[in-house]
């Protein structure tokens, strides 16, 4: 039945036996349509001043241009505003006195778990109180560190070792990793690894988490810097590893995208089909690859940044190399006809270009596969890791 909100306390009275069921008219915060139905109500007001809202990213509205240029980025209700001029955005923003009761906590140093440090330098990206609020959850502060987030020898599966009798708190670890991922990329192939077995989990499967939290005792302040001095072009490394998921023989996909010298983007990520030679998952991870670009290209529009020159992919496989540019497809290349075509487009309009490079200086590496700790070390350093909060 049909009830207003002003009725509800009226139910305490009803016999218990009465089965009734209210259909509120408004959200109440704190329902699981209260985040939903404040971002409809705030997008609204926003577009109605002019903003306007992002093809590419929805939570993302931008208004003006030159020094009146202003960014909002919404997510639920917590709020950031970016522009040149900090007293334009704050004018601007007095709408939300009419429609909303907001407060102003200055400049922005945590967001959702996020921790900002600025410095002449640039911008370094942290998530070091979410980290060790993690070790502390599971004991583990005192713990002895582990040189790398995952053994390079070791080969997870479904099947062996004893299934968890509560697999809970497997679940709820893994979903907290794969929010710290956001700024810890060397965690994200082993965490994109343990996600695969959340249905049954094993104790080996545990096992390999409390090693990845040992490995990020070692480093709980570790972050991004994103340089002030970064060009504007951007360039990509994509790489894979073939059939190594041991259950479905499906191939891994990691890439990672810098703007200038500053990690932007990444991701690791097992293929949905199976592939039947190397040069098709390599070339799967290109297709991959060009899309988060051509993504990234349509983003900086919106910030009115126009990216200099072509973007440029880095590849350690001569053979996709000679399938990208040749605009002629044979039987070889059927079966991956699709990504072929729109790579080739890609590469004709000017948006990418690939250029060869050598399987040691492949930084995508970190995606695809466990590394020793020598090698993982050589990788963030080239990547701008830093710890701002290690002894020096």
């Amino acid at each position: 039945m049909d009830m207003p909100l002003s009725y509800s306390g009226q139910l305490d009275s009803l016999d218990s036996s009465c089965k009734l069921a209210c259909r509120l008219h408004k959200s109440i915060y704190g329902l699981k349509q209260a985040s939903r139905q404040w971002n409809s109500k705030f997008t609204v007001v926003l577009l109605q001043f002019g903003f306007l809202q992002s093809k590419s990213d929805y939570s993302l509205f931008t208004k003006g241009s030159g020094s009146s240029f202003v960014v909002i980025l919404l997510y639920v209700d917590d709020i950031i505003v970016v522009g040149p001029s900090s007293r334009y955005n704050l004018s601007k923003l007095r709408f939300s006195r009419i429609e909303f009761k907001m407060k102003d906590l200055g400049h922005l140093k945590f967001f959702l778990g996020l921790e900002i440090v600025r410095s002449s330098k640039g911008i370094f990206l942290t998530q070091r109180h979410y980290t060790l609020q993690l070790l502390d959850d599971t004991s583990l502060l005192v713990a002895k560190p582990a040189p790398h987030p995952m053994g390079p020898t070791l080969k997870l599966n479904a099947s062996d070792g004893d299934l968890l009798e509560d697999a809970s708190q497997y679940r709820r670890l893994v979903g907290r990793l794969l929010y710290l991922t956001h700024s810890r990329h060397d965690i994200s192939y082993v965490v994109h690894r343990l996600s695969q077995f959340v249905a049954k989990p094993r104790f080996p499967h545990l096992l390999a988490m409390f090693h990845l939290l040992r490995y990020l005792k070692g480093s709980p302040g570790q972050g991004i810097l994103f340089s002030s001095h970064s060009s504007m072009h951007l360039k990509a490394f994509f790489d894979s590893d073939w059939v190594s998921c041991i259950d479905t023989r499906r191939s891994t996909t990691g890439f990672c995208v810098f703007l200038g010298d500053s990690l932007i983007s990444w991701k690791s990520k097992k293929q949905t089909t199976v592939s039947r030679s190397s040069a098709e998952v390599e070339y799967r991870a290109l297709a991959a690859t060009t899309s988060e670009l051509l993504w990234l290209h349509q983003l900086f529009l919106d910030f009115q940044i126009y990216l200099v020159g072509t973007s440029t992919l880095f590849c350690d496989n001569q053979v996709v190399i000679h399938i990208a540019n040749n605009p002629t497809f044979h039987e070889r290349t059927k079966h991956i006809e699709l990504d072929c075509h729109f790579v080739w487009d890609c590469v004709v309009d000017g948006t990418i270009k690939l250029l060869p490079m050598r399987s040691q200086f492949q930084l995508a590496d970190l995606f695809t596969k466990p590394l020793p700790s020598s090698t993982l070390l050589s990788l963030l350093y080239k990547m701008a890791v830093i710890n701002i909060y290690r002894p020096s």
